[in-house]
């Protein structure tokens, strides 16, 4: 599975896997595609440090890629205490009385909140970059969008290709008058945000829009079949997120959402808004349902949701409530019913990507010898 941008790259599948956990990155590089690390939870500089001088020693010298969450439009001298005090005590009751409802006790004593929405500020990620570019990391993605021209051309200095999610035809455009060196066009099946055009549409119409812009086909994909197809459509290469949710590999520490996920379906996800204020596809479960309900409060635009549902989300998976448990993910989930290695996931992209291939040979009257 080479193409034109994995050998600019140096990798051997054209195969962008992007996760928040280190050793599901790493496993993805040795395997021979290129793990790209997600920092949104890394509020901290030394966290992140950490995480990656332990990549640094677990890919082999191969190469890999870091995730931020920088949006396009930011607010100047707002503090986190200041933008969580614009939170409407509706809201605040609301999220206390679903959690009553279903018995969700609190956290311990001391504990603090293990997701916190200040991952995805400006100067949060602006914090990661300053750490993140003290390693060799060879691919930036920013996942709303494109990175102010200043973190474009930092990433260009330190010679970092720079790669954007889009969800149209003309967000990818945009991207491609800001610089960017990479397309990401994240179909409607994704997990996490995204828009409303699905991926069999979408490729063809990003690649046709950014040409000769590299494009990765992104949203729905996780077998090699599907890799096949994103390539035939004019793709050099895949973004895949969800698929490496249940490789053993995985740092979930929740073998109930583990249980949840191989267990659900390709329809057992919904776009919502509850997670973060912005529609993200991810499980469906009764805490979607109580945030889509329309005799509800309504979720609240980014960041309010985010810094309002994070204790309760913490306290749901710190206790594994499982009717309120859940995680974003795509509807490839309903082919994820069974653990594996990151590699062994990689084993079977490539012979799906071969059979792909050989049954279009045959079809074409081409010889597969």
């Amino acid at each position: 599975m080479e193409t034109e941008l994995s050998r600019t790259l140096g990798i051997e599948h054209a195969i962008f896997g992007f996760t928040p956990f280190p050793a599901v990155a790493a496993a993805l590089t040795r395997a021979g595609g290129l793990g790209v690390l997600g920092a949104v939870r890394y509020t901290a500089p030394d966290d992140l440090a950490r995480d990656l001088d332990w990549m640094q020693e677990h890919t082999d010298g191969l190469p890999y890629g870091l995730d931020v969450v920088m949006p396009a439009k930011k607010v100047e001298g707002v503090t986190e205490a200041e933008v969580e005090a614009m939170i409407p005590e509706e809201h605040r009751a609301f999220v206390r009385a679903t959690l009553a409802k279903h018995g969700v006790p609190g956290l311990p004593e001391g504990e603090a909140s293990g997701w916190r929405i200040t991952g995805w500020m400006e100067q949060v990620a602006r914090g990661q970059l300053d750490v993140a570019f003290d390693y060799p990391i060879k691919l930036l993605a920013n996942a709303l969008g494109s990175p102010p021209p200043d973190v474009v051309a930092r990433a260009h200095d330190h010679g970092v290709l720079v790669a954007a999610l889009a969800g149209s035809a003309r967000h990818a455009r945009r991207h491609a008058e800001g610089g960017i060196d990479i397309v990401v066009a994240q179909g409607y099946e994704a997990g996490g945000h995204t828009g409303e055009i699905a991926s069999m549409v979408l490729t063809p119409e990003v690649v046709d829009a950014v040409s000769p812009l590299p494009v990765l086909a992104a949203g729905g994909i996780g077998s090699g079949e599907q890799i096949a197809a994103g390539l035939a459509l004019g793709a050099q290469g895949v973004w895949l997120g969800s698929v490496w949710l249940t490789t053993t590999e995985a740092e979930l520490h929740s073998r109930a959402l583990t249980a949840k996920l191989l267990a659900a379906g390709s329809g057992d996800t919904v776009r919502s808004r509850a997670l973060t204020g912005k529609p993200a596809r991810q499980l469906r479960t009764e805490w979607t349902d109580a945030w889509d309900d329309p005799a509800g409060p309504g979720p609240l635009p980014m960041p309010l949701q985010g810094l309002l549902v994070a204790e309760a989300v913490s306290r749901i998976q710190r206790h594994e409530v499982e009717p309120l448990l859940g995680t974003p993910v795509g509807q490839i989930v309903g082919r994820m019913n069974s653990e594996r290695s990151v590699q062994q996931v990689v084993d079977d992209l490539t012979r799906g990507f071969e059979k792909a291939v050989d049954r279009v040979n045959r079809i074409a009257g081409r010889s597969t010898s």
